[in-house]
């Protein structure tokens, strides 16, 4: 059966949907994805069949609304006689002050809303959880928690990379409101003064060879979250994943889905607290360090892998 998938030009989602990408082809089926030069010209693209022959065939669309407010009435035609179809949908609305940015409130028209509702083969689904909080239009709203992408990152150690004592590979991450940066800044002021051998690496554009040996090789992982991340607790990013599937051992700032999808991680929103729990974890023996990083390698390639998402929306 083929997959129509999105792909992301820039930012989160391009990993994202990397991620998803990987797992459907990885459970067999045929993916089909947005020309490459098209996905030059715009961060969004969302295929779906256009041609009978295509329609012809059994299939499964993954979209996000913002592609279907732009296309709708082709998109609501070529859904109607896909096998099932997901579409990721943005909150209506959203506490103040991120509400007023529109990164994060859907674009989609009431019309191209009511449309969706109705469609029986139609799942909507977004990576929060307390959708009925922000997704007031939307009906029967599905949380599927972002993930780790097995597929495309396998552990993979390097000896000069075993002298960090913690990591953290990304970016600023701007929402708009620039309020993660601060967040950052701090924390890792806090580690430079600890004294510990830290690698953080912002916006320096690593090969996936050298952040996935990084990751792996280094003691500990870092995650840090964004400031409505950390007020509201409906999601995580993910680094979240990546860093358990990965290195196994996390350090993290407290985010409500973090800790209630993974309760034994120890997590603060104080930065001298954190270096303390990445001292902790120093602190402890390699054996009781290594039984710590395998118990949760093995809970993310079993429970919250991109495989595991796309049958949970084949669950749907």
């Amino acid at each position: 059966m083929k997959a129509y998938i999105p792909a992301y030009s820039k930012h989160a989602g391009h990993w994202i949907y990397k991620g998803y990408q990987y797992a459907w082809l990885e459970m067999g089926y045929d993916v089909t994805l947005p020309e490459e030069s098209t996905r030059e010209e715009t961060e969004t693209i969302s295929p779906i069949p256009i041609t009978k022959e295509e329609r012809a065939e059994e299939y499964i669309i993954m979209s996000v609304d913002a592609c279907i407010q732009n296309d709708s009435d082709r998109f609501f035609e070529a859904a109607n006689n896909s096998y099932k179809t997901f579409v990721y949908v943005q909150p209506n609305q959203f506490p103040h002050p991120w509400g007023t940015h529109p990164n994060f409130i859907s674009i989609a028209s009431d019309s191209v809303i009511k449309e969706l509702n109705k469609m029986e083969n139609v799942h909507l689904w977004t990576f929060g959880d307390n959708t009925t909080s922000y997704h007031t239009k939307w009906e029967n709203v599905h949380s599927i928690p972002l993930a780790f992408d097995s597929v495309n990152y396998k552990t993979t150690l390097n000896e000069k990379y075993k002298k960090f004592d913690i990591c953290f590979v990304g970016g600023w991450a701007n929402n708009g409101f620039n309020e993660k940066k601060k967040i950052m800044i701090d924390i890792f002021h806090k580690f430079k003064d600890s004294g510990l051998n830290c690698a953080f690496l912002v916006e320096k554009n690593l090969s996936h060879e050298q952040e996935t040996e990084l990751i792996s090789s280094s003691k500990v992982a870092l995650n840090i979250h964004d400031a409505y991340q950390r007020h509201l607790g409906t999601d995580t990013n993910e680094r979240t994943f990546k860093s358990l599937g990965l290195n196994g051992c996390l350090v993290s700032d407290t985010v409500g889905q973090l800790n209630r999808m993974f309760p034994d991680l120890k997590t603060s929103l104080d930065s001298s607290e954190i270096v303390r729990i990445t001292e902790q974890y120093l602190s402890l023996t390699e054996k009781e360090l290594e039984d710590i990083k395998e118990q949760n390698i093995q809970n993310i390639l079993e429970n919250h892998c991109y495989t595991n998402r796309v049958e949970s929306l084949l669950k749907l």
